[in-house]
């Protein structure tokens, strides 16, 4: 049994109860105390109260009162009344009137403050008894004396502001304090001061008060959990710790009816508890501990062991785990049905509100949690009387899932790269992996990872040729990958310079555009260096290098080259300078077409597509010919469209704006006159780049490549296919990433490097030496997926004449396709032919192939199919012979039944013997030599065993057994005794118990076997004690062999019976052999010695542990001088001025209160300055004190004075 706990005996026989009043009305608490001369406190929060106009107390011998005056909603706070060392606290609720009733509001009284109390008149203090000190508080409001105000928990909606304040008391302190605000442990939110948080702090110079706030603007969820506010000085440090609750909006309505109850299907703190110190950081990640140091101090502290408790019948489990947002009960059996209960989180008790609900219902205690949010994750304690039950509540997370993955880049050395995925919750943890090795910050920073909302970010900043492979972004709810390629720099040409034919005093522009808008380059005129000038001018801008030359000249026609700086590239071109020579002709000449003015016809003219052509064709006559152009007999005006004709006098101008396909042709100018006509033909070629290929196809598509195929553009737009550029992306991406740099020359093409289970597109470009095309449709999609590799351990299980047993196991590697079945098939030796086995595809690991020939040698091979394909072939190396396996018969007699098996009359008998032998062996059975009799004993076989069965034992089937196998001329046998079925019954007592000798704490026992055994042998004695008094009997030997023992641990002064039982194969004895006296243990004597102590002498001579100071002071102001004084027994004290005793003299005035002396001088004047001495006499001794006064007088004084004296 328990011991009884010793209560403490309190100084109240009746306690104030908490009350519930309507603001602005009066509360009343009443108190009785066991004894009238107690001196009584009453407290508010924590602080002391003093009688006044608000709070009134009455003491009328041992009863005591509290009335608080028009109550208000600041007066709801705890109250404390203290006698002696008890000291019973109580609540005052206050609630608001009813809408019906007319009340006047009252004003808001502040609490009391140590400062703001009112102090007992100065006149009555002499009289006044100073309480002792164990009337004194037990604990203070704040035992370090930093905070003033601590921030308290708080609770907002999403989008919503809320500010906690936390106010540190300043009188004390020589500098301001240093504060900080911190989440969860470690989090410091000086980092983190921004949009939605803000950091501000004052200081109120009346009070001398510091106040810090922490103001947070726009709350989402992400919010919610521990905060933590430390302040510290040079001396000090505090800490207070509060929860912000964040509500979500649609709670309400989309959580009401808070389906999900039950605890996850894994257990957190089962699986921290279990796993080594190595994997914690693993777990956290997989299961969103974000607080994972608290979490394990939190852990230690669960005790595995609970000792046995009187209030409670069950206890809460050490620990639980919801998820967030959803509810969860904590449940109690309490012993006594109207107990009532309290809970705490974190050691502060919680209060009915919308989400927390507490529930009785008999003798269980229930506490709900609504919508849990990670300010819940806390420990929880249910209270009943003396008694707590603890538990740890962990509130999981949501699996953090990718709602964005990463995109495959393909980047130039040196540039930047940065991977961006997108998460489902900001801030979220996640794992940043390069080919399977996770990234860390290293010392070069060459990766930095970055957190932007629910975005998050893996910057490179400048990638190199080892910075290509697969990069993997992980969180506990998904996983993304995407492939880098760093390719060294290249450059291409999109534009070559193109050569020109220029009039004199025209504009000549090259122009050519690369791939890099940072190469620069120089422009060469015949191998130098051109500088430019006020005509020629050199400009860059972006990929677009130009020369420019205005006013060409004969001079300027030369070779020109453009050479890109780094880069072993040389673009050409040529200037042509046309000249027009006019020759003087008489009048009347017919007109002439002068196209061969360069000495060359231009039959042909090409131009690339969407480019300007403008050709001038020199013409003369005389008079001036009429200019007709047409194309195909259509006329052609000026200004007429794209395509139109300037005339002027001495030439006429065709000009193609924005060239198109259709302009392609042979276009007739025809000049006449009065004299004569001329025509002539020019052949318009446009080209342009190739139309875009047809979506390419993809076949041979294996675990990471595949192989694609396409076809030429119909059109190549009137220049021949140079090679195609292949493109491919992920199904659900919007990034292309190029394959090749250099053209493909080929119409197919082996993409590799690709990710298994991922669904890809494919399309291409076709280039030409005008450009590249539009790009084809996007191919069908398609998944990069391997055939599984074959399958292991591939073995022959049994063989029989018609049947072969065949197993394996599953491939090493399964891969995204999954597993679809296997497929078994066998080839007869010397054959090439394989023959399905089974019907279609087995899912199984095992299978029999049936219907065999006996004799026949066999081959047998699997394979596993999936979407991809077949495996390779796990195949047998030799072949199988269809033909029964002979084993030889062999008996494997258990280990209990190689002795005599006992049975009494009536019972039952089975037994089981295995056995091996192929093909199945005869099974004989005899006893004694001869058969079993069928009707009176069952034998059942089986492939590996063989079974006796006796449904009811009699003495007649005692005997030796023997089993008999054979198979052709192999036989194997065992005989054994299996059965002895004998009539026995349970044993008689045993005979002439005696106690033999008692010592100690020891007593002897003897006695004889019993003489009837029950037919069968004694297996031992059960030897029990029983104390006289109660005579509850405790075994103290079982299966105790001997037939003397010794008792041994039995308690001083008690007396004791035993008895002894004896037991056979069927049980123990009907009745016991008891002892007819019992056995005393004698009490040892011991004699008490009080301690000798030496009284100890406390009188002490007195002692000043507190000088007089110097003091200088105003004529006509009452003043004091005051020291402390030490002395046992208490010391007479006598006050001097100047050597001269003041005792009686009015004008002064002496107090001695604890210790303290003063003496006060009534309006002192100039004349009362002088020494003043304060001396100590008591038996022991005397002790005398000095200290010197300056009264210095008022000018009002001194000029009453100066009057008086003159009169």
């Amino acid at each position: 049994m328990p011991e009884p706990v010793k209560k403490t005996v309190s100084a109240f026989t009746k306690k104030p109860k908490t009350t519930e009043v309507t603001a602005g009305s009066t509360a009343v608490f009443e108190a009785e105390t066991e004894k009238a001369s107690v001196k009584v406190k009453w407290q508010r929060a924590g602080t002391e109260i003093t009688d006044s106009e608000k709070y009134v107390i009455k003491a009328e011998g041992n009863k005591h009162s509290l009335t608080i005056n028009n109550v208000v909603k600041e007066d709801d706070v705890t109250y404390a009344v203290i006698a002696g060392s008890s000291k019973v606290k109580f609540e005052l609720k206050v609630k608001e009137p009813e809408k019906s009733e007319t009340v006047t509001p009252a004003e808001a009284a502040p609490a009391p403050a140590a400062s703001e109390l009112p102090a007992p008149p100065a006149e009555s203090s002499q009289n006044t008894e100073v309480p002792s000190a164990g009337t004194q508080p037990e604990e203070p409001a704040d035992p370090i004396g930093l905070f003033v105000t601590r921030p308290q928990d708080g609770e907002v909606t999403v989008g919503g502001n809320i500010t906690f304040t936390a106010k540190v008391a300043g009188e004390s302190l020589l500098k301001k304090p240093s504060v900080k605000w911190f989440k969860g442990k470690w989090m410091d939110l000086a980092s983190k001061v921004g949009q939605h948080l803000q950091l501000h702090d004052s200081y109120d110079r009346n009070n001398k008060v510091y106040t810090f706030e922490l103001e947070i603007i726009e709350a989402n969820m992400t919010f919610a959990g521990g905060y933590r506010c430390e302040v510290s000085t040079k001396d000090k440090f505090d800490s207070s710790n509060f929860n912000l609750t964040v509500n979500d909006i649609l709670i309400s309505s989309c959580r009401g009816d808070g389906k999900t109850e039950s605890q996850p299907d894994v257990d957190v703190w089962e699986i921290l508890r279990k796993a080594p110190p190595s994997e914690y950081e693993k777990i956290a990640f997989q299961y969103g501990i974000t607080d994972l140091r608290g979490m394990l101090k939190r852990l230690k502290r669960i005790k595995k062991e609970e000792k046995k408790s009187t209030a409670f019948l069950k206890k809460l489990d050490p620990a639980y785990q919801v998820d967030k947002g959803q509810k969860i009960k904590l449940m109690v059996e309490v012993a006594n049905p109207d107990a009532d209960v309290k809970w705490l989180k974190n050691g502060q008790e919680i209060q009915v509100s919308g989400r927390y609900i507490f529930e009785a219902v008999g003798n269980k205690r229930i506490l709900t949690i609504n919508h849990c949010s990670l300010a819940d994750d806390a420990a929880y304690e249910c209270v009943v009387g003396e008694e707590k039950s603890f538990t740890e509540l962990f509130v999981k997370e949501p699996p953090i899932l990718i709602t964005r993955p990463l995109e495959d880049q393909m980047v130039m050395v040196g540039e930047r790269v940065e991977f961006e995925c997108e998460v489902s919750e900001e801030g979220a943890t996640v794992k940043w992996e390069k080919d399977g090795v996770e990234l860390t910050r290293e010392e070069t920073f060459k990766y930095r990872f970055k957190k932007d909302g629910k975005k998050q970010y893996l910057i490179i900043n400048e990638s190199t040729k080892e910075d290509s492979g697969h990069y993997t972004v992980k969180t506990n709810g998904g996983v993304s990958v995407a492939e880098l390629i760093v390719q060294e720099k290249k450059l291409e040409v999109y534009q070559s310079i193109a050569d020109l034919t220029v009039k004199a005093r025209d504009q000549a522009v090259f122009k050519c555009e690369v791939s890099d808008e940072n190469v620069k380059g120089i422009w060469l005129k015949n191998g130098k260096e051109v500088v430019p000038d006020e005509r020629i001018k050199i400009s860059h801008i972006g990929r677009i290098h130009k020369l420019t030359i205005e006013d060409v000249t004969p001079g300027d026609e030369a070779d020109y080259s453009f050479i890109p700086q780094g880069f072993a590239y040389n673009l050409s071109a040529k200037l042509q300078f046309l000249e027009v020579k006019i020759d003087f002709v008489p009048r009347e000449e017919p007109p002439k077409i002068h196209l061969d003015c360069l000495g060359q016809s231009p039959d042909t003219i090409v131009v690339v597509a969407g480019n300007k052509l403008r050709l001038d064709v020199p013409i003369s006559g005389d008079p001036t010919p009429t200019v007709i152009w047409q194309k195909v007999n259509k006329l052609l005006f000026e200004s007429e469209g794209r395509v139109r004709v300037e005339k002027h006098e001495d030439h006429c101008v065709f000009i193609i704006e924005g060239a198109e396909k259709e302009d392609e042709g042979v276009y007739r100018v025809i000049v006449k006159n009065p004299v004569g006509e001329d025509k002539a033909d020019i052949t318009v070629k446009v080209i342009d780049v190739p139309d875009p290929p047809e979506a390419p196809k993809i076949s041979n598509i294996g675990e990471d490549y595949c192989t694609v195929q396409w076809q030429p553009p119909k059109y190549d737009g009137g220049q021949p296919v140079l090679g195609y550029i292949l493109e491919r992306k992920k199904k659900k991406s919007y990034r292309w990433m190029r394959l090749n740099f250099d053209l493909l020359k080929e119409l197919t093409y082996e993409a590799k490097r690709m990710i298994e289970g991922v669904v890809y597109e494919m399309r291409i470009y076709a280039v030409n030496s005008i450009g590249m095309s539009r790009p084809s449709p996007a191919s069908q999609p398609f998944m990069p997926i391997a055939p599984p590799s074959e399958p292991t351990h591939f073995t022959v299980e049994d063989v029989s004449d018609s049947t072969v047993a065949l197993k394996w196991r599953p491939p090493e590697r399964i891969g995204a396709g999954g597993l679809d079945g296997y497929i078994v098939e066998y080839c007869k030796e010397g054959s090439t032919e394989w023959i399905p086995a089974l019907p279609g595809l087995t899912e199984r690991t095992s299978a029999l192939i049936k219907d065999l020939v006996t004799g026949d040698k066999l081959h047998f091979r699997i394979k596993a199919i999936n979407l991809a394909g077949e495996s390779g072939a796990a195949i047998i190396k030799e072949p199988i012979t269809v033909q029964e396996i002979l084993q030889r018969p062999k008996i494997w007699l258990p280990r209990h039944l190689r002795q005599t098996l006992v049975k009494k009359v009536g019972e039952t008998i089975n037994i089981v013997i295995p056995f091996q032998g192929k093909p199945r062996p005869k099974i004989t059975w005899t006893k004694d030599g001869q058969s079993l009799d069928a009707k009176d004993v069952g034998i059942r076989n089986s492939n590996t065993d063989t079974i006796l069965f006796i449904r009811k034992a009699e003495l007649h089937h005692s005997g030796a057994y023997e089993i008999t196998l054979q198979i052709e001329n192999m036989t194997d046998k065992v005989k054994q005794r299996f059965v002895h079925v004998s009539s026995a019954d349970k044993p008689g007592p045993p005979q002439n118990i005696k106690l033999t000798d008692v010592w100690g704490f020891n007593a002897a026992l003897e006695w004889t076997p019993p003489q009837d055994d029950g037919n069968a042998q004694i297996l031992g004695y059960t030897v029990q004690k029983a104390d006289k008094k109660t005579m509850e009997w405790y075994t103290v030997f079982d299966h105790y062999r001997r037939t003397n023992c010794v008792v041994s641990e039995l308690i001083m002064g008690n007396e004791y019976f035993f008895r002894v039982f004896s037991e056979n194969l069927c049980g123990l004895s009907e009745t016991a052999a008891t002892t007819k006296n019992p056995a005393y243990i004698q009490k040892t004597g011991t004699t008490y010695k009080p301690p000798c102590y030496k009284e100890h002498d406390f009188s002490e001579p007195p002692k000043f542990t507190h000088p007089l100071v110097n003091r200088s002071v105003i004529a006509g102001y009452n003043t004091t001088l005051s020291c402390a004084v030490r002395g046992i027994p208490k010391p007479k004290i006598y006050w001097y001025k100047n050597k001269v005793d003041l005792s009686g003299d009015a004008k002064y005035r002496m107090f001695s209160k604890q210790g303290v002396l003063t003496l006060e001088i009534r309006k002192p004047t100039p004349f009362d300055g002088g020494f003043y001495t304060c001396k100590a006499v008591n038996e022991c001794g005397e002790a005398e004190i000095e200290c010197k006064l300056d009264v210095r007088g008022n000018r009002m004084s001194i000029m009453h004075n100066t009057n008086t004296a003159v009169k």
